[in-house]
């Protein structure tokens, strides 16, 4: 027979009931942060960049592109520029090319000084030319980032981003993730509209 008084019991019934509730409190934590985030737009994260100028970069040409690097200099002037991030090892990269193939060769855009170059983002040369030579080369400039240290400058958090620079080399805009048909439309034409004016 236990005699119910026993203090050596007491610290042991203690501890396993802290050990049960810690699970149930990180569960609730973690359940309370998905609730919280439910529904925000994870391509609407904010950047501080937005509204300064372009991190000071420059990144060499891709070798074999036959296109020129870029600095932040390159990005001040006629144009407005959409700064897209890629790579070869990514996956999304490769669905969201076509429709920057099509905005490569929308006349109107071009007409009205809209370009778009390319940030090669820690990848091999070699396979970023593969990449560009089964899809197409929608970049009017290429640069290749190997180490990831203009990235880091630009607050890049994954491939693919892409960033509207207004004509001054002000960034106007940060859109993350695959650029869709529906994100094209409704999100990143409206921001490059805004740029133009």
């Amino acid at each position: 027979m236990s005699d119910s008084s026993n203090p050596i019991e007491k610290p042991g019934k203690a501890r396993r009931l802290l050990l049960a509730l810690v699970p149930l409190t990180i569960f609730l934590a973690l359940a309370f942060l998905f609730l919280t985030q439910l529904g925000k737009d994870a391509a609407k994260v904010p950047s501080a960049l937005i509204g300064r100028a372009v991190p000071a970069f420059t990144l060499p040409p891709l070798e074999g592109a036959s296109l020129p690097g870029f600095s932040h200099g390159d990005l001040k002037g006629g144009s407005v520029t959409l700064v897209n991030v890629f790579a070869s090892w990514c996956a999304p990269c490769r669905d969201e090319h076509p429709l920057l193939m099509q905005l490569a060769k929308d006349d109107t855009l071009k007409a009205r000084g809209v370009r778009i170059a390319g940030l090669n983002y820690k990848d091999e040369p070699a396979n970023a030319k593969r990449f560009l030579d089964s899809l197409g080369n929608p970049y009017a400039l290429i640069g290749t980032d190997r180490s990831g240290r203009v990235g880091i400058d630009w607050g890049v958090y994954g491939v693919p981003e892409t960033f509207v620079v207004k004509r001054d080399g002000t960034i106007a805009y940060k859109f993350i993730g695959p650029i869709s048909e529906l994100t094209l439309k409704s999100m990143l034409m409206p921001e490059i509209e805004k740029a133009l004016k």
